[in-house]
């Protein structure tokens, strides 16, 4: 008797699903169809159809908000080569501390040598992000009041 009841429960089972198929048609049909990726929504840089490469607002190359100067062109390329622009453009330091900066990538993240580009490089970060007064302060090198370790 329970076999006969599990054989009615799945002939009624696969008709409920073969009426629904007929119905409705494939429910699996769309989970397998190719589709576009649709890159829009990913943050900062427009859609792949809009991108203009060099787009130039306001003095600031639009894909990597870096300032258009003299150098910059080389900047971009090497600096986006492996991060964003944004990590340039948040950072000021001084030429030997941009200097100090390009000898840790070289040393710890893998940087190669620039070779006569690491001049241009240099000159084009020191002048267009050199330290402000305004904004974040100085680190603390040894105050009186506080003793460092």
């Amino acid at each position: 008797m329970g076999l006969l009841l599990f054989s009615i429960k799945l002939l009624f089972l696969t008709c409920c699903g073969l009426f629904f198929f007929l119905l409705f048609g494939n429910p699996f049909e769309k989970a397998f169809e190719k589709r576009e990726l649709d890159l829009s929504n990913l943050g900062y840089y427009p859609p792949v159809e809009n991108y203009e490469e060099e787009r130039i607002e306001k003095g600031i190359h639009y894909p990597s908000g870096l300032i258009v100067a003299e150098g910059y062109e080389i900047v971009n390329a090497t600096c986006t080569a492996c991060h964003s622009g944004k990590l340039v453009t948040q950072n000021r330091a001084t030429y030997q501390g941009w200097k100090d900066m390009l000898t840790w990538m070289q040393e710890t993240q893998g940087l190669w040598d620039m070779g006569g580009n690491e001049e241009i490089i240099l000159q084009y970060l020191a002048k267009n992000y050199a330290p402000e007064a305004k904004g974040r302060r100085i680190n603390l090198e040894s105050p009186d009041w506080y003793k460092l370790d």
